[in-house]
């Protein structure tokens, strides 16, 4: 057994008949530029050779590809190395949430490399770093400009506290700018994961005869197109309503407002491919376990399933930072839309309250997409696999079946598939639940300071009062 990579993690489970070694880090290797992944023990993956392709009906299709087989006797196994075309050495993740990647590096985010498809590479020389340093010097040198106009106009402001409030709201707006750098920092983590997608889908590929099917290029595609659309379209109308319009203070937020909802778009997407892969993983688990013999099928799997369930951490882990800083903008966003909205309510609703509507309206629907897309991405990995490993009907099942199936479970619980965003907290809706919470303390808090202001009706009152009492 060569193996070139270490650690190794690994669970022997011993029969009377033969050794079964059951790898836990899976990761195939690619030999040259024939990508050949191997079903040995060289790549880490440590299941023994079966045909899992036949419960999908597959087999006279595998066998068709350009496939050059070789066995190896290993512990009386057979292990047969594959020779991967060029077609599949194309990740479908990557390819399939294409658009939103294009649309982010136009943003000067995500500066990383693809020499080759499949790989990855992120090296700070480079031309896709260049161009993300130069629009992000023209975009701060804007920035700046329009900054230091806002402060000016805080400066002469000299009416109520929730116009204060509101002339704040567009610096806050200003704040997405830091995003660029914090991904930056990151992309290196994103281009691991995005290497890592591409081993799942080879381990995958070997074990279940057939290609990841991920079906919703079109929506990323839509979602590329009509959110920078939208974003424009939301600020030019809080523009509109709330201050006097002009055009060059208008471009820097439309491109501040596109980069953030894009973020949001990213993840969805990503949240989408994890909840996807994992119903497919689990129907096609519970398929073949009723084809196959299912000890073998059952650790093939858990090696998968053990893959998935880091992807989903890694996703967290790899953005930590941007989407930390993004959930506390969104916020302090929402906070100060509201409390402007609420504000109003003595004097009634005004043209300035559309844009303020919109701001929040928005904020709140992407701090809930983050939060919901997270949850649901996690409940599939784990909850919903669980279940249908609970489902399985054991009672023709031998003893080495059962116990992978009890392992298969343990390992479900000792590995955790929640989204994390790097220790700092885990993005489901009870994140989501305590943001707004603590938003509503804080708007009791802004409307009571509100109150105990007099506004300048009543100071006149008071003031005639204290002058008819001198009299």
């Amino acid at each position: 057994m060569n193996v070139n990579q270490d650690p190794i993690q690994y669970i022997n489970l011993n029969s009377d008949s033969n050794v079964r070694t059951v790898f836990l880090d899976v990761k195939p290797i690619y030999h040259d530029e024939n990508r050949v992944l191997t079903n040995g023990f060289n790549n880490r993956v440590g299941f023994p050779p079966t045909s899992p392709k036949r419960a999908f009906g597959l087999e006279s299709e595998f066998n068709t590809r350009s496939v050059s087989m070789t066995h190896h006797q290993t512990y009386g196994w057979n292990f047969l190395p594959v020779t991967i075309s060029p077609y599949h050495t194309q990740d479908i993740v990557y390819g399939t949430t294409k658009p939103i990647y294009n649309v982010l590096r136009m943003l000067g985010v995500f500066p990383f490399s693809r020499p080759s498809p499949g790989v990855t590479l992120f090296a700070c020389a480079s031309p896709a770093m260049a161009y993300c340093g130069v629009f992000f010097m023209a975009l701060m040198s804007y920035v700046i400009y329009i900054t230091i106009l806002r402060i000016d106009i805080v400066r002469t402001l000299e009416g109520r506290f929730e116009e204060a409030v509101i002339a704040y709201l567009f610096i806050v707006n200003i704040l997405p700018v830091l995003i660029i750098p914090l991904m930056w920092y990151e992309t290196r983590k994103v281009s691991s994961l995005l290497n890592q997608w591409v081993d799942f889908e080879a381990i995958y590929r070997k074990t279940a005869g057939r290609e990841l099917e991920l079906s919703f290029r079109t929506k990323a595609l839509l979602i590329a197109i009509l959110l920078p659309v939208l974003s424009c379209l939301a600020v030019i109308i809080t523009h509109v309503t709330m201050v006097e319009f002009q055009l060059i203070h208008v471009i820097p937020y439309c491109i501040l407002d596109t980069l953030t909802y894009m973020m949001g778009g990213y993840w969805y997407m990503t949240c989408e491919s994890l909840s996807i892969t994992a119903n497919i993983l689990a129907e096609d688990f519970q398929r073949a376990l009723r084809h196959v013999g299912p000890a073998v099928m059952v650790s093939e799997y858990r090696s998968l399933w053990l893959r998935l369930s880091k992807l989903a951490r890694e996703t967290g882990s790899s953005t930590c930072y941007t989407f930390t800083f993004l959930c506390l903008y969104l916020f302090f966003i929402i906070t100060l839309s509201i409390y402007g909205l609420m504000s109003q309510i003595s004097e009634g609703f005004g043209i300035k309250d559309i844009g303020l509507a919109v701001t929040a309206f928005c904020s709140v629907g992407l701090l809930f997409f983050i939060c919901d897309e997270a949850h649901y991405a996690s409940f599939n990995v784990r909850t919903k696999f669980q279940k249908k490993l609970l489902m399985a009907e054991l009672s023709w099942m031998n003893s080495d079946a059962q116990t992978e199936i009890s392992m298969f479970l343990r390992a479900t619980e000792m590995n955790p598939s929640s989204i994390n965003l790097g220790g700092f907290f885990d993005v489901n809706r009870n994140l989501f639940k305590s943001l707004l919470a603590t938003m509503v303390t804080y708007l009791v808090v802004l409307l009571q300071f509100q109150i105990s202001i007099p506004d300048d009706s009543s100071m006149i009152v008071m003031h005639n009062m204290t002058l008819s009492y001198r009299e």
